[in-house]
């Protein structure tokens, strides 16, 4: 089985700063991270090698040639080949444009599944995957909780919603998106980190993908972000005294003040 997994390379932090002026996130200096999800996903990719030794695993990324960090860390969990997609025609893309350019790289290589994280911590939009299968014109299913069975041509899975659960069966090729929540990621492989270095990590830019560059980047994007900020924070706490009527009275009127 040939198996791609699409990563994203996230900022390791809740408490991301904005460029004021330009209404953009400050990456600059802040560590970075594999997104949760998508090394949820690489660990889903793993667990089918283990029922099938022989299956091939590549992971595939855009980003900056930075994120080739973050590729070497896929390698120390045990994967076999990593792509980094890296373009300046590729910034700025929203998830239209970038799932455009994943897609068109994933045309590249054979594939029975496609893996990929329910969402990215850092833009929260969980659009990529199921863009790149629409791409791709395959079957996708999102929020996979567990991959219960693989066989020839189908995968059995159960797929999480906030209330219940749900259990499908699903035509190969196909891409899922996993999320975090219901994976438990194994420690990368001493043998694999001691190795992962030595490993090649292919670059693809955009006059080997032969994007449309009306279809990617800044210009390319569908989306246009207005503003982006941090929300200021201002709380305050107010003792409320008396008996439980009065008590309650006051509670009402502050809950009807705050949502108004």
């Amino acid at each position: 089985m040939n198996i791609i997994v699409l990563v994203k390379q996230v900022p390791n932090t809740t408490e991301m700063k904005v460029d004021k002026e330009k209404g953009t996130l400050i990456r600059e200096g802040v560590d970075t991270i594999i997104n949760p999800d998508d090394l949820a996903s690489i660990e889903c990719a793993l667990a089918i090698k283990d029922l099938i030794p022989e299956t091939f695993i590549r992971v595939i990324t855009m980003g900056p040639l930075q994120a080739k960090r973050m590729l070497v860390d896929c390698y120390g969990y045990g994967v076999d080949d990593c792509v980094l997609l890296c373009d300046r025609a590729f910034a700025g893309s929203d998830t239209w444009a970038t799932s455009t350019i994943l897609s068109q790289a994933i045309k590249r290589y054979d594939y029975d599944l496609i893996l990929a994280g329910k969402q990215a911590i850092d833009g929260d939009t969980a659009q990529v995957g199921p863009q790149v299968a629409a791409h791709l014109n395959i079957p996708q299913v999102t929020c996979v909780k567990t991959i219960d069975a693989v066989k020839p041509s189908t995968i059995e899975l159960t797929k999480d919603y906030d209330t219940y659960e749900e259990t499908l069966r699903v035509n190969t090729p196909c891409l899922l998106t996993i999320q975090a929540e219901s994976t438990t990621v194994r420690k990368a492989n001493f043998r694999d980190v001691w190795f992962a270095d030595t490993k090649e990590i292919t670059v693809l830019d955009n006059a080997t993908l032969a994007c449309d560059v009306e279809n990617i980047g800044l210009k390319g994007s569908l989306t246009q972000v207005k503003k982006t900020f941090v929300r200021p924070v201002d709380m305050k706490g107010e003792m409320i005294e008396g008996n439980i009527e009065l008590a309650a009275q006051r509670l009402a009127q502050l809950i009807v003040k705050a949502s108004s």
